[in-house]
C-alpha cells in the first residue's frame, strides 16, 4: 500500500510536466515542425507508459484490497465462532436469540436460542435489572467472569477456572493456627496418684496424636493441658465439616472412666502474620472458654466467630480462691472511684435487680457512693412488686437513679459495674460505656461475639446458676462493715430462685451455699414468693397460649400464638417454662409477637438441648437451658419455619453451632 501511493504521487508530477510539455512542443512547432515531430512521438511514448504503469497500479490495489477484506471479515467470522470467549444475544424479554458455539457446548440441546437466560443462570436477570456492569456465574465444572452490555442487549462469558483454582489453593494453602485447652485437667489431676494421671494423659495424647495424624495436622503439647496445632484452610474445612468429632471422642471416652474431662479449642484463621493467628486463636479459646468449655470457637482476621460443639451443661469449676481474688480486685477498684454506677439489661430481672443492689452494698462497705440506673418503663410484674418493696424502703430507694441522671453525674474516674449481661446493646444505657474508663463486668451467660470493649475487670462464670449467686459470694469477703438487710438479701436469693425455676435447673452446691448465706442474712422466702406470685389474667393468657402447643421430634414442644394477639416477655418465659414441666419434654419453645412488635421466642430445656446455640442461630443468645431471641421484619409462620429448620440441623448435624 505504501508503494502504491507513491508511485500515484508521482504519476501526477509527471501528468503536469506532461501538460507543460504539450505548450511548448507548440512553440518548438512554429519554429521547427521537424523537431516537433519527434518530441511529439517521445511525449506520445511517456504518456501511454504512464497511463499503462498507473492501470497496472490501480489492479494491483484492488486485488489487495479485495484480499485484506477477505481477510479481515474471515478473522472475525473466526472470533466470533471459535475464540474461547462466550458471546451471547438476548431480547428484551430476556430471550437468548443468539449464542456462539462456545457458549452452546454447555447445553445438552447443542443451543441455547429460544431460551431464557434463566437457563444460563437465575442471577443473569437480576443483574441486567439492577444494571450491574459484571457478575460470576458457573456453567458445569467452569467458573466466567460476565461482562453485561445492557444497551446493546449482550453478554461476554470469560473463562475464569483457571484463576478461581489458583485463588482457591491459595485459600486452602493458608495457614491456621489452634489452641487445645484439657478443660477442667487441673483441678481434676489434684487428686489423682501418678499412676493415674500417667493414664488419663496417655489416652488424651493417644485420640489427639490419632486425631492429628488422620488429618495431616501437626501437634505439639506445650503443657499438661495445653496442645498447639498447626494446619491449613483445606484441612480446617474438612474438620467444620465433620463438625469436629474429636469434641465428642474424648467427651465419650473419658466418660467411660467416669472423668468429666472435655476440650476447648481455639483457632486463628485467615491472617498472613503468624503473631495475629496466634492473638486470634487465644482469643477463640478465651470464647469457648467463657461459654463454658467443650467446644470450638474459629475467629478470622475480620473478627468473624463461628462455634461448633457447646453440648454439655458447663460444669461447676469455679473455686473460692477465684471468688476471694475477685472480691479484693474489685474492692481495690471502689476504692480508688469517686463513685460507683451499677446496670443491668434492658428489661430488667430478679436477677439483674437483686445483682445490682448487691454490689451498691459492695459500694457502700468500702464507703463509697452507689447508685444502680433503673428505667421504671418496661418492668415485668416480679419486677415491679420488687420495685414496690424498694420504694417502701427510704434508704434503699435514694440509690435508683434515670440513665440520664446517670450521665449527668458519670466521670472519668468513676467505676461502671455491669451485671446479668455483657452484651452492650443489650446494657441499661450504652452511653455510659463511653464514658468511663474503668468497667467492671459481671455475668453468668456464656460469653457471646459482642463483648464490652476493654474492661478492667471481667467476672464471667457460665457455671453458675445466676449473676446474683456470684455477687452473693463476693459479698462474703468484703469488708465486716457490710450489712444486709431482709430487703436486700431477699431480692438476691429472688435473683437465684427466679433463674433457678426455684433450684431445679442449673443448681450447684454453691447455689444453695449462697443461698443459705443469704437467709442468714435475713433474706424472707415468703416475700420472695410475694414477688414471684403470678396475676390471674396472666396466667389465663398464659394459659390460651399453651393450648396451640405441638410435640415436635418426639419431645420438644413449640407453641406458637395466634396472629394478631400480643404478649409481654415474661408471659412467653413463663410459658416456656411451664411447658417444659411437661412430661417426656426436654425441651420447649414459644413463638409469640411481643408489645413491641417484634415477634419473640423464649426456649427452655433440661440440659439435653442447648438452646443457647438454637437461639443464637436465630441472632439471640442466653444459656445452654435458658433462652431467647426477638426478631423483625417477620411472621410467626416464617420464624416456626425457621426454628424447624434449626431444630433439625441441630438434632441431625451433630448438635454443632457455626
Amino acid at each position: 500500500m505504501p508503494n502504491f501511493f507513491k508511485k500515484t504521487t508521482v504519476n501526477g508530477h509527471l501528468w503536469l510536466i506532461y501538460s507543460i510539455s504539450i505548450i511548448l512542443l507548440a512553440f518548438i512547432y512554429y519554429f521547427q515542425w521537424i523537431l516537433g515531430a519527434v518530441m511529439t512521438l517521445l511525449l506520445g511514448l511517456a504518456i501511454y507508459n504512464s497511463i499503462r504503469t498507473e492501470q497496472l497500479l490501480q489492479n494491483e490495489t484492488e486485488e489487495y484490497i479485495s484480499t485484506l477484506s477477505y481477510r479481515v471479515k474471515k478473522v472475525g467470522e473466526e472470533a466470533l465462532l471459535e475464540m474461547p470467549i462466550g458471546i451471547v444475544l438476548f431480547s428484551e424479554d430476556y430471550q437468548i436469540e443468539w449464542a456462539n458455539p462456545y457458549v452452546n457446548q454447555f447445553t445438552e440441546d447443542d443451543t441455547f436460542v429460544g431460551k431464557s437466560l434463566h437457563e444460563l443462570s437465575d442471577a443473569i436477570i437480576p443483574a441486567i435489572k439492577e444494571d450491574k456492569k459484571e457478575m460470576s456465574l458457573n456453567l458445569e465444572h467452569y467458573s466466567f467472569e460476565v461482562l453485561i452490555k445492557k444497551e446493546e442487549r449482550l453478554l461476554y462469558l470469560f473463562d475464569r477456572t483457571k484463576q478461581k483454582e489458583i485463588q482457591n489453593l491459595y485459600q486452602n494453602d493458608k495457614a491456621v493456627l489452634a489452641i487445645i485447652f484439657l478443660d477442667n485437667y487441673e483441678e481434676l489431676t489434684q487428686a489423682m496418684d501418678d499412676t493415674s494421671k500417667s493414664h488419663l494423659n496417655s489416652e488424651v495424647t493417644t485420640i489427639l496424636n490419632r486425631w492429628s495424624n488422620d488429618h495431616g495436622i501437626y501437634l505439639k503439647r506445650t503443657s499438661a493441658e495445653r496442645f498447639m496445632a498447626v494446619m491449613n484452610q483445606e484441612i480446617l474445612d474438612k474438620l467444620e465439616r465433620t463438625k469436629f468429632e474429636i469434641l465428642d471422642e474424648v467427651r465419650e471416652l473419658i466418660s467411660d472412666q467416669n472423668v468429666p474431662l472435655t476440650l476447648s479449642i481455639g483457632i486463628g484463621k485467615g491472617s498472613p502474620s503468624l503473631p495475629e493467628l496466634g492473638e486470634l486463636a487465644q482469643s477463640s479459646l478465651d470464647l469457648a472458654l467463657g461459654r463454658g468449655g467443650d467446644q470450638v470457637a474459629i475467629k478470622d482476621e475480620n473478627g468473624k466467630v463461628s462455634f461448633f460443639g457447646g453440648k454439655t451443661n458447663p460444669m461447676e469449676k469455679r473455686t473460692r480462691v477465684r471468688a476471694r481474688v475477685i472480691s479484693h480486685a474489685l474492692k481495690e477498684l471502689v476504692s480508688e472511684s469517686d463513685k460507683v454506677l451499677i446496670m443491668g439489661h434492658k428489661n430488667p430481672d430478679m436477677d439483674s435487680i437483686g445483682s445490682a443492689i448487691g454490689i451498691l452494698k459492695i459500694a457502700q462497705a468500702n464507703e463509697k457512693d452507689g447508685f444502680i440506673v433503673f428505667d421504671p418503663d418496661g418492668m415485668n410484674t416480679g419486677v415491679e412488686r420488687l420495685m414496690e418493696e424498694i420504694k417502701k424502703d427510704e434508704h434503699l430507694t435514694q440509690w435508683f437513679i434515670t440513665p440520664d441522671e446517670a450521665l449527668e453525674i458519670v466521670t472519668k474516674n468513676t467505676l461502671l459495674v455491669v451485671v446479668d449481661t455483657h452484651k452492650p446493646p443489650m446494657v441499661m444505657e450504652e452511653r455510659l460505656l463511653s464514658k468511663t474508663e474503668h468497667v467492671v463486668v459481671i455475668d453468668h451467660h456464656r460469653r457471646a461475639e459482642e463483648f464490652i470493649e476493654d474492661p478492667t475487670l471481667v467476672y464471667m462464670e457460665p457455671y453458675a446458676s445466676s449473676t446474683a449467686e456470684l455477687v452473693t459470694e463476693l459479698l462474703e469477703y468484703q469488708p465486716a462493715s457490710l450489712k444486709l438487710n431482709m430487703l436486700e438479701s431477699s431480692a438476691l436469693l429472688a435473683g437465684i430462685i427466679v433463674d433457678t425455676k426455684s433450684f431445679t435447673l442449673r443448681t450447684g452446691s454453691r447455689t444453695f451455699d449462697a443461698a443459705s448465706y443469704l437467709r442468714s442474712k435475713g433474706a424472707d422466702t415468703i416475700l420472695v414468693q410475694k414477688m414471684m406470685k403470678e396475676d390471674l389474667d396472666v396466667f389465663i393468657r398464659k394459659s390460651k397460649l399453651i393450648e396451640s402447643t405441638i410435640v415436635y421430634r418426639d419431645n420438644i414442644a413449640i407453641t406458637r400464638a395466634q396472629e394478631g394477639e400480643t404478649y409481654g416477655p415474661v408471659t412467653i418465659a413463663q410459658a416456656a417454662d411451664t411447658l417444659l414441666t411437661m412430661n417426656e419434654i426436654k425441651a420447649s419453645f414459644v413463638i409469640a409477637e411481643r408489645d413491641d412488635g417484634r415477634i419473640g421466642v423464649s426456649a427452655r430445656s433440661l440440659g439435653d438441648v442447648n438452646v443457647q446455640v438454637i437461639m443464637e442461630k436465630m441472632n439471640g443468645g442466653g444459656h445452654l437451658t435458658n433462652a431467647a431471641t426477638q426478631l423483625e421484619d417477620t411472621t410467626i409462620d416464617q420464624v416456626e419455619e425457621q426454628l424447624k429448620e434449626i431444630i433439625d440441623e441441630y438434632l441431625e448435624g451433630g448438635d454443632d453451632e457455626k
